[in-house]
């Protein structure tokens, strides 16, 4: 119920641009959107995959790749203070030509944004993620795992940051992985 509220939420503050625009050219920069590229890596290993030229790959908890959409919303009293919402699909493949290993989630991550110079910004938030499944297409058990959350933060210079997000996921039998991981974000909102 609460992810469905956060959904509809930002899909409706990524809508307020507009209405802004449409009414008032000096609200219209309050609100913008957010379109945000994450590469994570950590966490403890779900799976190990083993290849018949006797190289192996691990599926880890925290690592993957994600694409997201949101918006951010600056305070007009304040206009240091940014909140940033955003939601999108990330996704751990293996290097395996016969199979499709995966490891799927989506993220919803909510943050507040302090802007320390014009160029410079530090945030604080959480974490949510929902659908998070492990697919071993045949090769071995999938996996799926309880909705997990946590705390986001992050340093970032202009439209690139670094990410840290605390994270545990539980799977069906109660086993708990780490899902901690390090990120590198390309994040762009518009209009500027």
């Amino acid at each position: 119920m609460r992810i469905k509220f956060i959904i509809c939420f930002l899909i409706y503050v990524n809508l307020l641009p507009l209405q802004a625009f449409a009414q008032n050219k000096n609200t219209q920069r309050s609100f913008r959107a957010l379109i945000d590229f994450t590469a994570e890596f950590g966490g403890d290993p779900i799976a190990e995959v083993y290849f018949t030229n006797g190289e192996d790959q691990s599926v880890k908890a925290g690592q993957g790749v994600a694409i997201a959409i949101g918006g951010e919303y600056i305070v007009p009293s304040l206009e240091k203070l940014k909140f940033r919402g955003w939601i999108g699909y990330k996704f751990l493949t293996t290097q395996a030509d016969n199979a499709h290993i995966t490891l799927t989630r989506i993220p919803v991550n909510l943050t507040a944004n302090w802007m320390i110079t014009r160029n410079i910004r530090v945030g604080s938030g959480v974490a949510f993620q929902t659908g998070v499944k492990f697919r071993a297409d045949g090769l071995g058990e999938d996996i799926k795992f309880e909705n997990a959350k946590g705390a986001m933060f992050e340093l970032a210079w202009r439209w690139v940051g670094l990410r840290y997000t605390l994270m545990e996921y539980k799977d069906e039998l109660g086993k708990t992985y780490n899902a901690n991981n390090f990120g590198v974000a390309l994040s762009f909102v518009f209009p500027k």
